[in-house]
């Protein structure tokens, strides 16, 4: 949603007071003075590393010359909480109960949920969410009731929001309502200052929405603001027009007024490096953090956006990218300076990559850069899940530590579905040898998709008890649908019986919100899906798998191979450990499907067997047989691992 309103025939309301008083007369500015920015992350973002959106745009500022400071206000409510409960408030996704714990004070009296009703809709969800807290429903009730005002009147004492002529607030996931109720009560004392907002939550009309319907936005960057932030603030000091910049949403009398950037920001090999001091400073004064001459705390960094992938065949569940799927990344040569720059000025050295996708390109020059300087850095990356032996090799060699592959499934038939353009083979063989070089892998298991079928599942059960000797998911369960996401977008390829808001969203705003713009999470129904039953051996499954992997012997499926001599110990089962014996072809057979899936035609013509393809395959599904191989169409995978580590 996009418009422009004639000025002639705006008509003015309440709200409208700073647009007159700032822009509407020609002659307007801010004065003689520089402009002063506060730059804000409220809850609820995560307190174990500092915001790049923060820091970034702190240094676009400065470099426009601009006078900025950084306020990680998340911190603050960490230290009321504490940081464990915090942390636990952040990681949780399903419902908003991080905004609903700040809706009463970011909507006052327009706040629906007054009654705390939301503790009783919800509180099945509540019990998951806090499994060992005996009084969860009382201690929530009293996080909304006592700590969240008392810190938001600690805020407003005690930083000087008045020296600020715009205080902007970046937002993702939960961090709207507590984000509005700081603006609120700052605007009431500073009605002067410009709340600007910005960040993931307000992407295209979710943006659009916001502005139209919350009081206390001024103006909004829809979109990224490498450009439109610094023009923004031009325009401001000079007395210009809000209508001038493009991407910056504003409301004209009862309109609002955007107009949308014509392309995404493509020259991030120019972005200054982002800062994080006063991330540091502030955790180390609240006692988040230590000061030590190390840190071990994580340091966001961007080397791409956008997702190659996506640009190809977008996944049909994800909806991360928006309306910038477009990809562009950085030159290796200038992540490394990057990189060199944040561990000598913050003293850690593990980085975690923002990313929706690594560059492909990067393997084989920012990896191998970094394994020939023998860098001591601890590298978290997304990526694609097609990466072969020898790259996850590079992986370790380059200094990834932890990855987050788009796996999803492990059936080909419903990645199909998903469009992840990838089979199980190749998913399994990743989980193999990440296993292997000890890269830690975060992965999700989903399922709920149109067209699949009961066996679909069944097989993938099969399968998934052969591999509990490889790192379970973090998560299994149904797919979310995500606003931006082809399962939203493309209502006809994908017809649902219903789509609405995640119910949780009534609770948290007011009624004249209008939540089929601004919800990013919804509740739906597809008419071609397979009741919730189908799905319940494999969630079981992966709890047995998880818990397997909490003990302190691991399950493991390992092999040792001489010419022609093969033993493979599997300890996967605790009441049927063992070791399996081979000799001659099936030796050379079972470790020429260990690196990658093959075909047995590849079997034959590749180690010269004297032997019919089919007598090949009937090999082969010995092996599935007894769990030490999968088969995946035509192809066969090994399932065991060499016992010898690092080759």
């Amino acid at each position: 949603m996009s418009m422009e309103t004639n000025d002639a025939l705006a008509q003015p309301d309440c709200r409208e007071e700073w647009w007159q008083r700032k822009w509407m007369n020609s002659g307007a500015c801010l004065g003689p003075r520089h402009l002063k920015v506060a730059l804000v992350s409220m809850p609820f973002a995560s307190i174990v590393h500092p915001s790049l959106q923060l820091g970034l745009l702190n240094s676009v500022a400065t470099a426009s010359g601009f006078a900025s400071n950084t306020f990680h206000l998340n911190l603050d409510f960490a230290k009321r909480v504490g940081a464990e409960l915090y942390e636990v408030l952040c990681s949780h996704r399903g419902r908003m109960l991080g905004d609903w714990l700040f809706s009463v004070e970011a909507f006052e009296a327009a706040a629906p949920d007054h009654q705390d009703g939301f503790l009783e809709a919800f509180a099945d969800d509540i019990r998951l969410i806090f499994p060992k807290t005996e009084n969860a429903v009382d201690m929530l009730r009293k996080l909304r009731r006592e700590d969240v005002p008392q810190y938001l009147d600690s805020l407003l004492s005690g930083i000087p929001w008045g020296d600020f002529d715009v205080v902007g607030f970046t937002s993702t996931f939960q961090q709207n309502a507590a984000s509005f109720a700081l603006a609120t009560r700052i605007k009431r004392v500073f009605p002067n200052v410009i709340a600007l907002f910005g960040g993931a939550n307000f992407e295209g009309e979710m943006g659009i929405e916001l502005v139209r319907s919350i009081k206390c936005i001024d103006c909004a960057i829809i979109g990224e603001a490498d450009e439109a932030f610094p023009e923004l603030l031009t325009g401001l000091q000079a007395g210009g027009n809000p209508a001038d910049v493009l991407g910056v949403a504003f409301r004209r009398g009862r309109e609002v007024c955007y107009r949308p950037r014509e392309k995404p920001f493509d020259r991030i090999e120019e972005l200054p490096y982002p800062h994080y001091d006063e991330y540091f400073s502030r955790a180390e004064a609240l006692g988040l953090l230590p000061k030590v001459g190390r840190r071990g705390v994580p340091l966001p960094f961007e080397s791409a956006r956008g997702c190659w992938w996506g640009q190809k065949s977008h996944c049909t569940f994800c909806g991360l990218n928006g309306k910038t799927m477009q990809f562009r990344s950085k030159s290796p040569k200038r992540v490394v300076d990057e990189l060199t720059f944040l561990a000598t000025r913050y003293r850690s050295f593990r980085f975690d990559a923002v990313d929706n996708i690594m560059s492909a390109s990067y393997i084989s020059t920012l990896l191998h850069q970094f394994s020939e300087e023998a860098t001591d850095y601890e590298l978290f990356y997304e990526v694609k899940a097609n990466l072969t032996r020898q790259q996850l090799k590079s992986f370790r060699q380059g200094g990834v530590r932890r990855m987050q592959p788009g796996i999803e499934s492990l059936n080909t038939k419903v990645l199909k579905l998903m469009r992840k353009g990838i089979t199980a083979a190749q998913n399994v063989n990743l989980l193999r040898w990440s296993l292997y070089y000890r890269l830690d892998v975060i992965w999700n298991l989903l399922w709920g998709f149109p067209g699949e079928t009961r066996e679909d599942y069944a097989s993938q059960l099969t399968l998934l008890r052969q591999i509990i000797h490889l790192q379970p998911p973090w998560v299994a369960g149904r797919i979310w649908m995500e606003r931006f996401s082809p399962i939203y977008d493309e209502k006809d390829k994908y017809p649902t019986i219903f789509v609405q808001p995640e119910a949780s969203y009534r609770f948290v705003y007011p009624k004249e919100c209008d939540l089929d713009q601004l919800a990013y999470f919804f509740d739906y129904k597809f008419k071609d899906t397979l009741d919730e039953d189908a799905y319940l051996p494999i969630g079981n499954q992966v709890r047995a798998w998880q818990e397997a992997w909490a003990t302190s012997s691991k399950p493991s499926l390992t092999y040792r191979a001489a010419t022609d001599f093969l033993q493979v110990d599997d300890t996967r089962y605790k009441d049927s450990t063992g070791v399996y014996t081979f000799t001659g072809p099936l030796v050379r057979i079972y470790i020429a499907c260990s690196d990658q899936a093959q075909s047995p035609k590849y079997l034959r013509d590749k180690l010269n067997l004297k032997c019919a393809e089919e007598e090949i395959e009937a090999a082969l599904m010995e092996f599935c047989a007894r769990g030490l191989m999968m088969r995946d169409g035509n192809v066969f995978l090994s399932l065991a691992l060499p016992a010898t580590p690092d080759r």
